[in-house]
């Protein structure tokens, strides 16, 4: 059995003292930094953080617990999921490991499966895991072709009020954009994605009708007010460029809304002049850029009885050195996308760092599960530790960076308002009369 390392005080008032904190999500606070890290007490009072002081300068007639330079950091966002995908393996597996097998297996999956009461049974499962695990903030794509858009989003605006004191929810209608040659289709779903809140999302491939495609959703989101989160080049083919054509697309139409482009795995692929120039394009026209480095290593490259050749990332170092906005995420859990994860942002920080070479130095490192994709989503309010926001925190018993990415960090601490939460993760048992065992 695995317990928390230590037991804040039940108290209103308390201090978490020398506490190790990622200095990228700290404002405001002149204290030494070494390796993006840096020793503070962090006053909580009625829930919320009251102060954060340098290390020894809390008031001393509150009740403390000593840390002992064990990490604090803030709750995690978790930008791009598949809330209504997940934990189907059981019952629809991908048999090759393949692209194409995981879109096979997940349109068998929705069409015979997918009902409301289905939806939201794994929905819930998969947000009490990531709730333990210590996330605050989750984006989800909502697979969203007729009549499974009505359905998704029904359930996801049911969800998402239940949860609003846990984990804010945000939603992305996903559809193959030649769907919107259907333009009755096209109406009903920007409709339901406007009275849920949602964002216009989809799946860009390169064709003809790719210009008049992103044309018309990029004018379609304008005239409605919505923003837009696409699923970009998830190949290994060199000559997939939609992301080129994405940002000549929100550039042509001096779009304004925020646009956020996932995976774009195609630009590793491409020759050093090409990737420059879409780089360049990507910062001019603002897009975001979220890597979901283990979907893409599990999918990216794989070809039967042969090893894999690249790690099936995008250029995010790139990318992030040009100017955009970028950040990492869970992407897909337990379903044919991906048949592993657990909603847990530290496995996916833990991975990021080993996939994507965001070591040496780690000095911000932390900022791709926490500020970084909190201000992409437009809530910089999230992500980070700051004097007035609600203590919502996570802690580590890991002092420095050897010792945080060794571990899985299965002992940590989780506090929301400045209270400990139970950290049982749901007995997957529990799904076993949905997907089968």
């Amino acid at each position: 059995m695995t317990y928390p390392f230590i037991s804040p005080p039940n108290a209103a008032r308390f201090v978490l003292s020398n506490a190790t904190v990622p200095a990228v999500t700290v404002e405001h606070v002149d204290v030494p930094v070494s390796e993006g890290l840096a020793t503070v007490d962090i006053v909580v009072s009625d829930g919320m953080i009251a102060a954060i002081r340098p290390a020894g300068a809390a008031p001393a007639d509150y009740a403390r617990i000593d840390l002992k330079d064990g990490m604090v950091w803030p709750c995690f966002a978790d930008i791009h999921t598949h809330l209504d995908k997940g934990h189907i393996w059981p019952r629809q597996s991908n048999p090759d490991g393949s692209f194409v097998g995981a879109l096979d297996a997940v349109r068998a999956d929705r069409e015979a499966n997918w009902s409301a009461a289905d939806v939201k049974r794994r929905m819930e499962f998969s947000l009490r895991c990531a709730y333990v695990h210590g996330t605050s903030l989750i984006r989800t794509h909502l697979d969203s072709l007729a009549p499974q858009h009505r359905i998704s989003f029904e359930v996801f605006a049911e969800i998402r009020d239940a949860w609003k004191d846990r984990i804010a929810l945000q939603a992305v209608a996903l559809f193959p954009l030649d769907a919107m040659a259907d333009s009755t289709f096209f109406a009903d779903l920007v409709t339901t994605v406007r009275q849920s809140g949602g964002l216009l999302g989809g799946v860009t491939r390169m064709g003809p009708e790719l210009v008049w495609q992103l044309d018309t959703l990029f004018r379609t989101a304008a005239e409605h007010g919505l923003d837009v989160d696409l699923h970009v080049d998830e190949t290994d083919d060199r000559g997939a460029e939609t992301l080129k054509a994405i940002a000549e697309a929100v550039l042509r139409n001096g779009f304004e809304g925020k646009v956020t482009a996932g995976h774009c795995c195609s630009l590793a692929r491409q020759d050093e002049d090409t990737a420059a120039r879409t780089v360049a394009l990507v910062a001019k026209s603002g897009i975001a850029v979220i890597s979901l480095p283990m979907c893409n290593m599990y999918l990216q490259d794989r070809y039967p009885g042969r090893t894999p050749r690249w790690r099936g990332v995008t250029l995010f170092k790139e990318l992030a050195a040009a100017g955009v906005a970028t950040a990492v995420a869970s992407d897909n859990t337990r379903d044919p996308f991906y048949a592993y994860g657990d909603l847990d942002p530290v496995e996916v920080f833990r991975e990021a760092v080993r996939i994507l070479h965001l070591d040496h130095p780690l000095d911000t490192a932390a900022r791709v599960v926490t500020t970084s994709p909190a201000a992409i989503v437009g809530r910089p309010d999230k992500g980070r530790i700051a004097a007035g926001d609600p203590a919502d925190l996570v802690l580590f018993s890991a002092r420095r960076w050897s010792e945080f990415l060794s571990r899985p960090q299965a002992d940590r601490v989780v506090l929301r308002r400045g209270k400990v939460i139970d950290r049982s993760l749901p007995d997957y048992r529990e799904l076993d009369s949905v997907v089968g065992a």
